[in-house]
């Protein structure tokens, strides 16, 4: 008998890890939005239906955007189906994991903590800052490809990122290697050069400290680099923000934009060393590389979902919800809805509608880094094939071509690979 996937614990059950999509494609295929059994969460795996919820920040919630069904909401919502309970969300937010975290914001709040985000994050800076990355890349692959292999994610992808996003943030270039050197390893201590204290932070505690000591420097004494215009930049109504909302945006740009974007250099070479033809073509063509992007983001987005909680009563699709209800909206699941994108399991670099792909969601929470995220990666990927003539899966690693094996990280949260070995002939 044949097991019913829509019945399986996508939550819990670990053989979800590697391979999601059958899943998602089971759930699809009963219903684009249907609850599942184990936590009442409602599953949005149709593309159309994700976009409607996520542009409709007045019905749904960004509340529970990273923890979803747990730890759940901090008070019950039984039986407030048929109501309204905006006034309870008002009310217990602070209650929620994360719940000074961007992603985790609603309008008002969200509105003016986005658009101070806006203000560090300018077209200029960001121009500069792709100008850093072609010597940062070069830096770290004069490492990387010395021996002819390497593990890709630790020995480039996570550097290179790190290292881009402390260019972008100003971060000051004689703090650069120990602040660095403890993202990479967790961290002790309170701050730079308290590696005696013995207290462990988590990374994220780490960087709250590093550039809480930043922005109130820069306001007392301020210079002409990045860090004071992050300390200085204002609210839309002209007003200073408090510091600890300057170092939550500052610390959101680090941990959230360098963990994706990791995961998506990863499946970049994940494709060009499993697929030859497609490396070929690339390297004849690099005006391809910007579709490339686009479709690692649409095959495996480093984001396999976002969650949201109804505020009242509405529909999704044709599907009714009450209030109160917590919804996943699956962006592995929509961008393989074959509504939408033709033959969805197929990795194709020239794709016509790849960019349609949802991995940087939609509406007031499309990701603002996404620039940053494709600038880093096509800067990474033209650096690597100018400096290779070929690219290849290690075999002693991860199994022939016909039989490959990969680890994911084991989580509902991200997709991507745990590590990445790879052979290469250097130019």
């Amino acid at each position: 008998m044949t097991e019913d996937l829509t019945k399986v614990d996508f939550f819990r059950d670990s053989r979800l890890t590697d391979d999601p999509y059958t899943f998602y494609e089971a759930l699809r295929n009963k219903c684009p939005v249907s609850k599942e059994e184990h936590y009442g969460v409602t599953m949005v795996t149709g593309w159309q239906e994700a976009v409607d919820v996520y542009n409709d920040s007045e019905t749904f919630s960004s509340c529970i955007s990273v923890t979803g069904p747990f730890p759940g909401f901090p008070v019950s919502l039984e039986g407030m189906e048929d109501g309204d309970v905006t006034d309870l969300i008002v009310k217990h937010r602070d209650e929620i994991p994360f719940s000074d975290q961007l992603p985790t914001l609603d309008p008002p709040t969200h509105t003016d903590h986005r658009a101070l985000l806006m203000r560090l994050i300018t077209p200029k800076r960001l121009k500069e800052n792709e100008d850093a990355m072609w010597q940062l890349a070069d830096d770290n692959l004069d490492r990387f490809l010395a021996p002819g292999e390497g593990e890709f994610i630790k020995g480039f992808a996570g550097p290179f990122t790190l290292q881009v996003i402390a260019d972008l943030l100003g971060v000051p270039e004689g703090d650069r290697e120990e602040l660095l050197d403890r993202l990479a390893r967790g961290t002790h201590g309170s701050g730079l050069g308290n590696a005696d204290k013995t207290l462990t932070k988590t990374p994220l505690e780490y960087l709250y400290e590093v550039f809480a000591t930043y922005v109130e420097e820069r306001r007392a004494e301020p210079r002409n680099d990045v860090l004071t215009g992050l300390a200085t930049a204002t609210f839309p109504d002209g007003t200073l923000p408090e510091v600890g909302d300057v170092v939550r945006v500052a610390t959101n740009v680090f941990s959230a934009g360098q963990e994706t974007t990791v995961r998506l250099l990863s499946t970049a070479l994940k494709v060009i060393g499993d697929q030859p033809e497609i490396q070929a073509k690339l390297r004849e063509n690099r005006d391809l590389l910007g579709n490339f992007i686009e479709e690692c983001l649409r095959i495996e987005s480093p984001v396999k979902g976002d969650f949201r909680l109804s505020r009242v009563p509405t529909t999704i699709g044709d599907q009714p919800l009450g209030a109160g209800c917590t919804v996943m909206v699956i962006n592995g699941a929509a961008n393989r809805d074959p509504r939408r994108f033709e033959d969805p399991d197929t990795f194709d670099p020239e794709r016509k509608n790849a960019r349609q792909h949802l991995a940087f969601g939609r509406g007031i929470h499309s990701c603002p880094g996404a620039p940053l995220a494709r600038a880093e990666t096509r800067v990474g990927l033209e650096r690597l094939l100018d400096r290779t003539t070929d690219i290849r899966i290690s075999e002693k690693m991860h199994g022939p071509r016909e039989n490959r094996h990969y680890q994911y990280i084991p989580t509902y949260i991200l997709r991507g690979l745990t590590e990445l070995h790879l052979e290469f002939d250097v130019r």
